[in-house]
């Protein structure tokens, strides 16, 4: 990673236009990283460096520092596709291929800037000049610090940078929960204390910041619509669009939901099955040895890490899960 950075560097000394770009329905790494990442540029002085997010982001993100910076492409079109335009360094955070991007990767094809990626997911595509990737780290937010430790920048991570790649690192582990078992975010986590962060307000910020309807929706969920299912070691829970707006659903309500069938005794594999117009967004979760990556990418178009992972279906929200638990015998095969 030393020589990657050592190019970052070099490119960023010329770059005068800088845009951090991240993926569509950003999540706390998403959203974390790219703000550490662009205040950490602007303490610099490069003052133009901006943040463009194809749609909006979770109500309970946006106590975030420097939100200020963040164009929403859905809402603010003409000025996040200027910004891509413009740009002659191109930053993009927390996503493996440039579909992940939605409308914005169009823009993303046509830019003439230096391209940048940043991501801990597996198999990044070959579409960036310069691609750090790393799939031990817990998430992209820790390797952004790393990035501004290798380049010679730490002076310039004031709290409110801290603040940012904590929460990054903490929401895509799920306070620590999965993909964190390396020594050396413990070290990044460590320094990030050492600078004054305040772990418990972050907490409290992300994971105490919810709406009433949410956590009514919650409730719901966990009493009528969560299925346990022993024989395969599986439970998944599941929201229709109509029950969505019983709920007054917003985006980001639902954020966390399929990790709770995991507290279950003997339950080692989780769904959530979400309806969208037109298709259905899953999100698994895994402990022990089995492989919820694998699992998404195989049969749900989708992908992600070994204990954490996502799909969609165009089929429909029943079908899609008659799907899954006819896929649960061959899992059980396998495990």
């Amino acid at each position: 990673m030393t020589d990657l950075a050592d190019k970052v560097e070099s490119i960023l000394k010329s770059s005068k236009n800088i845009v951090i770009l991240s993926h569509v329905n950003p999540d706390g790494d998403a959203v974390g990283s790219s703000l550490a990442l662009c205040q950490v540029l602007i303490n610099t002085g490069k003052i133009n460096t901006s943040v463009v997010m194809p749609n909006e982001y979770p109500d309970f993100l946006k106590w975030l520092p420097g939100t200020g910076h963040i164009s929403i492409m859905s809402k603010e079109s003409k000025k996040a596709i200027m910004a891509i335009e413009e740009a002659d360094m191109l930053f993009m955070l927390d996503f493996n291929s440039p579909d992940r991007a939605g409308e914005a990767q169009t823009h993303i094809n046509a830019s003439k800037a230096c391209k940048v990626l940043i991501d801990h997911h597996p198999d990044p595509g070959h579409f960036a000049d310069i691609t750090i990737s790393d799939t031990r780290s817990s998430s992209t937010a820790e390797l952004v610090y790393r990035l501004i430790e290798m380049t010679g920048k730490l002076k310039y991570i004031d709290n409110n940078v801290a603040t940012c790649i904590y929460a990054g690192i903490m929401s895509d582990t799920g306070s620590f929960s999965y993909n964190s078992s390396e020594p050396e975010t413990y070290r990044v986590l460590s320094e990030l204390l050492r600078l004054g962060v305040d772990k418990d307000k972050i907490f409290s910020r992300v994971y105490d910041n919810f709406s009433e309807n949410r956590m009514r929706l919650l409730g719901f969920c966990l009493d009528k619509k969560m299925v346990v299912l022993p024989k395969f070691r599986a439970a998944y829970m599941s929201l229709s669009l109509s029950e969505k707006r019983m709920y007054k659903y917003v985006r980001g309500d639902a954020e966390g939901f399929v990790n709770y069938p995991l507290s279950i005794k003997g339950i080692s594999f989780a769904a959530f099955f979400m309806e969208n117009d037109g298709h259905v967004k899953i999100s698994f979760r895994s402990k022990d040895h089995f492989d919820a990556s694998k699992f998404a990418l195989e049969n749900f178009n989708g992908g992600g890490h070994k204990n954490a992972s996502g799909g969609e279906s165009e089929l429909g929200l029943q079908d899609t899960i008659n799907k899954f638990i006819s896929l649960l015998p061959s899992y059980i095969k396998t495990e």
